[in-house]
């Protein structure tokens, strides 16, 4: 009897899977357009889209650091039509500096593969004097209180990685967190509204290349080839500043595994393109693809417990 049950009840899903994709499906991206995120995603969609079969429709869900987005993701029907392009703030770190979370990324999500990782760049606006590392940090202990420096949130990536910074330079500086992403975060700082911060390369390049903001560093292994010229921060006398914000693919807890394996292979084929990774190269992201959805899935919990820890020695708290 409880074989007939369980199979009457795993009946619907078999169906599900078996003519999945019937209709478009829904990536939601928990941030602003402007971010790594959101040139990640829209990079992806038409390769992604011509693969499935199916339309990939953009939804961009900003709020609370991601966690709107994450959120709205778990609520969603188990059953493929739609996924969320989580990262690292959004899926590892809100859940060592939020104290209550709505929906618990490693119980309420199924990581299928990571995309990409998207290294991190230490920019300034191009009025602000020091043009290096160690022009920045003689200037900011002239000035105590004075510097100040933007984020997309207290507990965002930006935000530890500048408190990790502070804290090994000895620098008095004021943070200022601004909503919806690294996008209105990274315009503020073109802007002049801010001095300096620390951001994915993607989300600053189109402003680099502008000439409306300047880079004091790379906080990556190595130099970028879109910005050759940019020292690392390990140059710069900061040897463990090499941070990254990696990105992936996950849908809500529930989805069948039939339906998680076609995406992973889907995803893993879209991120294989020479058209994407040339375009997520110019923008200084390179792509990354998870073994399998298990090893993501590992990954992500190392991830969410490494930075756990760091959240707690920085004292990040959401303002």
């Amino acid at each position: 009897m409880k074989r007939l049950i369980a199979a009457l009840l795993a009946a619907p899903l078999l169906a599900l899977a078996q003519g999945y994709p019937a209709k478009p499906v829904r990536m939601i991206i928990p941030f602003a357009p402007g971010g790594a995120s959101d040139f990640v995603g829209r990079i992806l969609q038409p390769n992604f889209s011509e693969l499935l079969g199916q339309q990939l429709v953009i939804d961009n869900r900003p709020g609370a650091s991601g966690n709107i987005g994450v959120e709205a993701t778990a609520r969603s029907a188990p059953d493929g039509y739609t996924i969320l392009l989580g990262n690292v703030g959004s899926i590892a770190i809100n859940p060592g500096v939020f104290p209550k979370l709505a929906a618990n990324p490693l119980k309420d999500l199924i990581a299928v593969t990571q995309v990409v990782d998207v290294p991190g760049v230490l920019v300034a606006n191009v009025s602000f004097p020091p043009n290096s590392v160690k022009e920045l940090v003689a200037y900011a202990k002239a000035n105590p209180g004075k510097v100040n420096y933007a984020s997309p949130g207290s507990g965002s990536q930006n935000r530890l990685e500048m408190e990790k910074l502070r804290n090994a330079a000895g620098l008095d500086m004021v943070h200022i967190p601004y909503k919806g992403g690294a996008g209105p975060a990274v315009a503020a700082l073109a802007a002049g509204e801010t001095h300096v911060m620390f951001v994915t390369a993607s989300s600053a390049m189109p402003l680099i290349k502008s000439g409306r903001i300047k880079v004091l560093a790379v906080a990556a292994p190595k130099r970028l080839e879109p910005l050759p010229d940019a020292p690392t921060m390990t140059e710069s006398g900061y040897p463990t500043f090499e941070t990254g914000s990696w990105q992936g693919v996950f849908v809500p807890a529930g989805t069948p595994k039939e339906i998680v394996d076609r995406l992973y292979a889907l995803t893993v084929k879209t991120m294989q393109a020479r058209e994407v990774r040339e375009r997520l190269g110019n923008g200084g992201v390179e792509v990354v693809t998870s073994g399998s959805p298990a090893a993501f899935a590992q990954f992500v919990a190392e991830e969410t417990e490494r930075w756990g820890k760091t959240a707690k020695e920085a004292g990040a708290t959401v303002d």
